[in-house]
């Protein structure tokens, strides 16, 4: 392989490593490890500013963590730091230390003298600073880094700014999902659980009252307490339920389809509605798809329980050699899918669908409603 071509694989073998990350983090350190390599430099850095005058991240390789600790507080920005992230354009230095631009480290720094410095640029944005000092080799060491070096960078760090951002987006996407659950999980317990201890508390007061009359009537104070007691079992039912669904169960170590048998009675019991399960042997599905299955299945669950007025609901899971498919059918009443009152909850249904690479349907009306999401098989065709 010419060297051209060499570095050209080296450069895409590196963009793939970034690409693979989904964590910030974990994007920002592959970013200065493939940097480091890709030009053969001793040390490497990525600092990411804040709003400030400081850095929000600043990652280091070939530093130990004794070392950057020694070092101390992350660097300000300023000198040749500063003029990066300010005038965002490639600089390449035979010794960054004659720079008149250069202000100095602290003591504990090592001693760098070639250096290399590209932005990462979203647009007219620039993301962060990648800087590489000191080549390995001794005879890199004395003619410091290339022109080839600074395109390999630059080519390198237009295309880290992509991951950067994908990165960005993903962390994102994950927030609001939490806080997509947490305003589910507060519908469910206002609905579910605040109503039974309202109610509660009512029949508890008319028994109070009931046994302080004049003459007692114990057949009518036992009745209130009994439907407390009612009561107080079915709102222990339905927190259980809410609970169960707060965070998906290891579908690893039982199973897409009894993970979500289980659920589908448990939920089923809470409510007092009859829910049918069924479902063949499954194909081996991603991580991914089988949370977004489960999580589909519990949202589309809760709406048709709590909201459809349904007689029963049925949930089926079916496969093909391409695909599984998930459905959630009830009589309920039936809504418009594409109303604003859709709510979150489809939002979400449609959301993790797509993540997971499948599709999502719904299909409503007089006579129910019907869920229903798709998912490739992996190595299906």
């Amino acid at each position: 392989m010419s060297d051209g071509l060499d570095e050209l694989y080296q450069v895409s073998q590196a963009v793939l490593s970034v690409t693979r990350q989904m964590s910030v983090r974990d994007v920002l350190q592959v970013i200065v490890r493939s940097a480091r390599s890709l030009v053969g430099a001793r040390y490497a850095a990525l600092g990411v500013p804040d709003e400030g005058n400081s850095f929000a991240e600043f990652v280091v390789d070939g530093i130990s963590g004794a070392e950057w600790q020694a070092i101390g507080p992350l660097p300000r920005q300023h000198g040749m730091l500063g003029v990066l992230l300010k005038e965002g354009k490639p600089e390449r230095l035979a010794d960054i230390r004659q720079d008149p631009r250069f202000e100095g480290w602290p003591a504990a720094h090592p001693q760098m003298s070639h250096f290399l410095g590209v932005p990462v640029r979203d647009g007219e944005q620039v993301l962060g600073i990648i800087f590489a000092a000191n080549k390995t080799s001794a005879a890199a060491e004395k003619r410091g880094f290339t022109e080839r070096d600074l395109h390999i960078l630059s080519l390198f760090a237009a295309h880290a700014a992509i991951a950067l951002t994908n990165a960005r987006l993903y962390e994102r996407s994950r927030e609001l999902s939490v806080m997509q659950e947490r305003s589910r999980l507060a519908r469910e317990l206002h609905d579910a659980v605040t109503q039974k201890l309202f109610s509660i508390r009512a029949h508890a007061r008319a028994a109070a009252v009931l046994a302080a009359r004049q003459p007692c009537d114990p057949d009518r104070v036992r009745a209130e307490i009994d439907i407390v007691g009612e009561l107080g079992a079915e709102a222990h039912a339905e927190l259980r339920a809410v609970i169960d669904g707060l965070a998906p169960p290891d579908l690893q170590t039982g199973g897409l389809t009894e993970s979500l048998r289980r659920y589908a009675v448990l939920a089923g019991r809470a409510h007092g509605i009859p829910v049918a399960f069924t479902a063949p042997d499954l194909p081996e599905l991603k991580a991914d798809q089988e949370a977004a299955l489960y999580r589909v299945a519990q949202e589309a669950l809760h709406n048709a329980l709590r909201h459809s007025g349904a007689g029963a609901v049925c949930v089926r899971l079916a496969r093909t050699a391409r695909r599984v498919t998930l459905e959630v059918a009830d009589d309920g009443h039936g809504f418009a899918p594409e109303a604003p009152s859709g709510g979150v909850g489809l939002a979400s249904m449609r959301e993790r669908a797509a993540h997971a690479g499948g599709t999502l349907t719904i299909k409503s009306g007089t006579q129910g409603t019907l869920v229903r999401m798709t998912v490739p098989v992996p190595g299906g065709g």
